[in-house]
C-alpha cells in the first residue's frame, strides 16, 4: 500500500485513475442495453473505427485527436445504425465491413504517412492501450470528464425509454415510443464511451470493457435496474483492480482490467451455478 501511495502523489496516476472509473461507470451503462439488444458487437466496430480516425489524427499532426476522432466515430455509429437496417446488409455484416475496413485503412495511412521512428509501438498502444492512460494531460481528463458526465445525464434522463426499447422494441413502438430516435441516441452514446475507453484499454479489448461486466450482472440479478447498477459496481471493480495490479505490476493496463472482468465473471457464473444447484 505504501507503493501505491508513493505512485498516487503523481498527478498522471491520479489522472488514469480518475478517467478509468468513469469510464468504466459509463460503458457499464449502456453496456446492458446493447447486451439485450443483441448489438454487443458495435463497440468492436466502432473501436476500429476510432483506430482508423486515430491514425488519421497522427498523420495530420492533431494535437488532440478526439476532436477529429469523436465526430468520425459517431458519424460510424449513425452509418452503422443506419445500414443494420437494410435488408441487403444485416447489422453484424455491417459491423464487419465498417470495422475492418477501417482498421486495415488507419494501419495502411500510419505505414505510409506516418513519421514515428516506433511504428510497431505506437500501433500496439492504440490497439492495446499499453501506456495512453498513463500519459493523459489536464485537457484530456476535463474533456473526460465532461463527456462522462454528459453520457451519465443522458443515461440517467432516459432511462425508462432506454428500457422499453431494450426490452421490446416493437412494443414500445406500438405505445409510441420514439424508437428511432432512442437507437440513435444509443449509437451516439456508445460511440462517445468508445473514443474515452480507447486511452483505457485500447481499442481491440473495449468490447470486454462493455459486454463483460454486463454479463456478470445478469448472471446474478434479474431486474433491469438491479442489473445496471451490479454491471457499473462490477465495471468500476475491475477498472480499479486493474489499474492497481498494472501500476504495481508492470502489467499492460487494458488487459489486466479485461483479466479482472474475465475473473469477476467467472465468480458470477460459479455463484449462479450454485443458486441453480440449490434450488433444485
Amino acid at each position: 500500500m505504501a507503493t501505491l501511495s508513493m505512485y498516487l502523489q503523481y498527478p498522471f496516476v491520479r489522472y488514469a485513475f480518475i478517467v478509468g472509473i468513469l469510464v468504466a461507470l459509463c460503458s457499464s451503462l449502456l453496456g446492458v442495453t446493447l447486451v439485450l439488444k443483441r448489438f454487443s458487437f458495435i463497440g468492436d466496430g466502432l473501436s476500429h473505427v476510432a483506430f482508423g480516425a486515430i491514425a488519421i489524427a497522427s498523420v495530420l499532426k492533431i494535437t488532440n485527436d478526439t476532436l477529429l476522432v469523436l465526430p468520425l466515430t459517431i458519424l460510424a455509429a449513425i452509418l452503422l445504425l443506419r445500414t443494420g437496417k437494410n435488408a441487403r446488409i444485416k447489422g453484424d455484416a455491417a459491423i464487419a465491413m465498417i470495422s475492418v475496413a477501417a482498421l486495415a485503412f488507419g494501419y495502411l495511412v500510419m505505414n505510409i504517412f506516418s513519421a514515428s521512428s516506433n511504428l510497431s509501438g505506437d500501433v500496439c498502444t492504440t490497439l492495446f492501450g499499453s501506456t495512453s492512460i498513463l500519459t493523459l494531460s489536464a485537457s484530456e481528463v476535463r474533456l473526460s470528464v465532461i463527456l462522462s458526465a454528459v453520457v451519465i445525464l443522458l443515461f440517467v434522463l432516459f432511462y425508462n425509454k432506454l428500457f422499453a426499447v431494450a426490452f421490446d422494441e416493437d412494443f414500445a413502438k406500438a405505445v409510441g415510443v420514439r424508437t428511432e430516435a432512442y437507437n440513435l441516441l444509443i449509437a451516439v452514446v456508445i460511440a462517445v464511451i468508445i473514443v474515452l475507453a480507447m486511452n483505457l484499454v485500447g481499442s481491440l479489448l473495449i468490447s470486454a470493457l462493455v459486454v463483460f461486466p454486463a454479463l456478470s450482472a445478469m448472471r446474478l440479478f434479474r431486474s433491469f435496474k438491479a442489473v445496471t447498477v451490479a454491471s457499473a459496481v462490477f465495471s468500476v471493480v475491475a477498472a480499479v483492480i486493474g489499474m492497481v495490479v498494472s501500476i504495481l505490476g508492470a502489467t499492460p493496463v487494458g488487459a489486466t482490467i479485461v483479466a479482472v472482468d474475465v475473473v469477476l465473471f467467472t465468480g458470477a457464473s460459479a455463484v449462479s451455478a450454485v443458486r441453480k444447484g440449490a434450488g433444485k
